[in-house]
């Protein structure tokens, strides 16, 4: 199998975004059956939880072959950890190192982890050169424009290239903005000029349109929180980036029972990887976003996040089936 390499991978990149609680192996799986030419990334996993051998943190390893290129994104502080926890996705075959420099939550960033590395460069170097000295797999990043606004932008990412990273991803936001505001993509294509490494942009794509007019000088765009409850979305930036052609995306159903055969494809795949417990835990808000703005959505929602079982959903999906039939509106 030839080596994953982020110099070579054909452009622009489509690249799904790591979103905690979303992009777990089966989401990334749907992904790949929608748009074969997405780069993966997983949600972010705890570099120290890897070093210190945390059954959570090792379950998040596993992932099918249909997900390459699969690339790990850790998230840490510690020198040492991350050295372990290259050397551990080399070994669980992943196909590149992604390092989390971009995470605004609070709890991850009162830990001095994610996007508060941008207030301490010295160390967010220090982990990109530990981790490209510890593992043959290529190193990316994901960040930020910067902490409060992006006066730092441009020291930070040289920085970064400097210290080995073969490609950088940059959300349009600062971290106090959070997911607040407007992304703002223009910082993003001056920092493009200055560096010799891929650039990749993330940040309010949420429709192809979007996806076309914000690549510009761009080597890529990264997908997120628009695909909630509309994978589909995936296939059709694709096809608009002419990174493949409309034949090769899986389109989106076009009635209800389409869409129900879905989102039973999906539970499916979820507690394959997860067991049954997990797997319907983790699916009661994807599910929830499927059928969001459908007739009598707000009730199957509430009927959904309450589901215990296969069967449990498979009835609701049922019963909603009947409702929008009956209820003669489009679908």
């Amino acid at each position: 199998m030839k080596k994953f390499s982020w110099k070579t991978t054909k452009k622009p990149y489509v690249a799904l975004a790591p979103m905690a609680g979303y992009t777990d192996s089966a989401f990334r799986q749907i992904i790949k059956e929608i748009a074969p030419p997405v780069i993966c990334i997983t949600e972010l996993i705890s570099a120290d939880g890897l070093a210190y051998g945390s059954r959570k943190s090792k379950e998040m390893l596993n992932f099918r072959d249909s997900e390459r290129p699969q690339i790990l994104q850790l998230f840490g502080k510690h020198i040492e950890q991350f050295k372990e926890a290259v050397k551990m996705a080399e070994d669980s075959g992943f196909d590149g190192v992604d390092i989390n420099m971009g995470c605004p939550a609070r709890k991850v960033v009162n830990s001095m982890h994610g996007s508060a590395l941008i207030k301490t460069p010295d160390l967010a170097f220090q982990i990109v050169e530990t981790c490209v000295k510890n593992t043959k797999l290529p190193v990316s990043v994901k960040t930020r424009l910067g902490w409060a606004d992006d006066s730092t932008l441009d020291d930070f990412c040289l920085g970064i290239e400097n210290a080995g990273a073969q490609m950088i991803t940059i959300h349009g936001r600062t971290t106090k903005q959070a997911f607040d505001g407007v992304a703002d993509w223009e910082p993003i294509y001056r920092i493009k000029e200055k560096l010799s490494i891929p650039v990749t942009g993330n940040g309010d794509i949420k429709s192809a349109e979007d996806a076309v007019a914000k690549l510009g000088n761009l080597d890529g765009v990264m997908v997120g929180r628009a695909l909630f409850g509309n994978p589909w979305l995936m296939g059709e930036v694709c096809v608009a980036l002419k990174v493949c052609k409309a034949k090769d995306v899986l389109p989106r159903p076009k009635n209800f029972d389409e869409l129900k055969k879905f989102i039973l494809h999906h539970l499916a795949l979820s507690i394959e990887m997860l067991g049954p417990k997990k797997g319907i835990l983790d699916m009661r808000k994807t599910m929830a976003a499927y059928i969001k703005g459908l007739p009598g959505a707000a009730e199957m929602r509430s009927r959904l996040v309450r589901a215990e079982s296969e069967e449990d959903i498979k009835k609701i999906l049922g019963n909603m089936e009947k409702g929008i039939i009956s209820s003669a509106r489009c679908f």
